[in-house]
């Protein structure tokens, strides 16, 4: 990909201070640019970056002022940091424009495939899939039989969905996710071993939500495990059978969700979080890294953190009494001493 100062200008309605001919070809960081690139400022602690960076083009506010000679192309718009975010969003579309099926491929004949979709290299399209416009499944993907997947969804390399389970437009499923695989339900009997239930439910992926490398959202014994409008979902995360996520709520890495707990809208969740099962968590809570909840959540807006969690100033508070308590132990001690001698 390449264009000119004088392009680039006009997608950010900016005004071109230097040569508006100058080609570029990548995006780069001020402090590591290289000839043909074209780097940001917005920033006054990089500043010292601009005079002698070796980016071809730098973008930056139109209030900003130079202290001395600046040697490379500047392009001027209202807000450097917005502008440059909505660059990397058009070279992000650019590099996604994929369409049309690669061989070799398996696509059931049932299956109904839409406008403008791309079927990678080694895919697998069950029986009576239904799969929308523009939707972009990436090599080695496997869609199981009755899969629904809505427009403008992308699914990259070795994403599984399991049969009946629905994706709703918009949403981005990352590599390695596993959507649908049986929940974890098994039933103990008189043998000492262990009888499966079967889990005939599915997941249901509601529109905008973005799923990270690696994450498993196991099916529902019975009806759906949901995750609702606008959820982003980091890397290795476990979400069991019969979870709902509510709207716009966002989750790190390394989190697990029990079995049939409900998880309240634009809640924000650390890594490493433990949620037992068949509990409800409140809407807005925020709950720090490495903290375990074992109870509900009733309380709207709610701050948690803690192995076994608690209000955050509790916690805190009752942190710092058990930071003393060696010191403590050393002055029982001491006193003991002092009780026995008398």
């Amino acid at each position: 990909m390449k264009f000119t100062a004088n392009q680039i200008a006009e997608m950010l309605n900016g005004v071109i201070d230097g040569d508006p001919n100058v080609i570029l070809n990548q995006l780069t960081k001020i402090e590591e640019g290289c000839t043909h690139s074209l780097s940001f400022l917005s920033n006054p602690k990089y500043n010292e970056y601009l005079y002698k960076t070796k980016s071809s083009v730098v973008i930056v506010n139109k209030s900003f002022v130079p202290e001395k000679k600046v040697n490379t192309t500047l392009i001027k718009v209202e807000d450097a940091y917005a502008a440059f975010a909505q660059l990397l969003r058009i070279v992000d579309d650019m590099q996604k424009k994929k369409a049309g099926i690669e061989q070799p491929c398996s696509i059931d004949e049932t299956a109904a495939i839409g406008e403008n979709a791309y079927i990678g290299a080694f895919a697998y399209i069950g029986k009576n899939v239904r799969i929308g416009n523009n939707v972009k499944i990436y090599p080695q993907c496997y869609i199981g039989d009755h899969v629904k997947i809505d427009d403008n969804c992308t699914l990259y390399s070795g994403v599984k969905v399991y049969h009946n389970c629905e994706v709703e437009k918009n949403s981005t499923i990352h590599a390695g996710v596993i959507i649908g695989a049986d929940g974890f339900g098994f039933a103990p009997n008189t043998g000492n071993s262990y009888d499966k239930i079967p889990q005939i439910g599915n997941v249901h992926i509601k529109e905008g939500v973005e799923i990270g490398a690696n994450t498993c959202i196991d099916r529902a014994t019975m009806g759906s495990t949901t995750i609702q409008k606008g959820v982003k979902l980091d890397n290795m995360i476990q979400i069991a059978h019969n979870v709902e996520i509510g709207e716009n709520t966002v989750i790190a890495s390394h989190t697990a969700i029990a079995g049939s707990s409900k998880i309240g809208e634009n809640c924000m969740i650390g890594g490493q979080v433990a949620i037992a099962g068949h509990l409800t968590i409140a809407n807005n809570v925020k709950i720090a890294g490495k903290t375990g909840i074992a109870k509900d959540v009733k309380e709207d807006g709610e701050i948690l953190q803690g192995p076994l969690a608690f209000n955050l100033k509790d916690f805190q508070r009752s942190y710092i009494y058990f930071r003393q308590l060696p010191k403590w132990a050393k002055r029982i001690d001491e006193l003991e001493k002092q009780l026995t001698k008398k």
